[in-house]
């Protein structure tokens, strides 16, 4: 199993069980306050991303189609099928506009999220 994460967070929430996200599938969590989506890729790789669709506005990620475009992994919004990069937030179809991204990391079997990644 592996896990992006990050040294410098503290503060963690844990989610839910790893095995509780399907291969290729997300779940949707509160995340200090913020609506987060967490998927597993087909290789067991844990991601976690803001939640809400930029363009709809609706909380809808964490049910979106999780694939790959080229080398990256993504998820297809179900609303308007925007292409979201699971390791940066980057929409693939509109350079312009991306969503949040959360460390993760996985303890004891379950997938604990920390705070939203400062963007570069």
């Amino acid at each position: 199993m592996t896990a992006v994460s990050s040294p410098w967070i503290s503060t963690w929430v844990e989610v839910c069980a790893v095995d509780s996200i399907p291969l290729e599938g997300g779940v949707a969590a509160l995340v200090h306050g913020a609506a987060v989506a967490v998927f597993r890729t087909y290789d067991g790789t844990v991601y976690a991303i803001g939640n809400v669709d930029p363009f709809s506005g609706a909380s809808v990620l964490s049910r979106g189609i999780v694939g790959s475009r080229g080398d990256a992994p993504v998820v297809s919004s179900p609303m308007y099928k925007q292409a979201f990069d699971l390791r940066t937030g980057q929409c693939l179809d509109d350079a312009s506009v991306s969503v949040a991204t959360y460390d993760v990391a996985i303890m004891d079997d379950h997938v604990r999220v920390g705070s939203a990644r400062e963007v570069p």
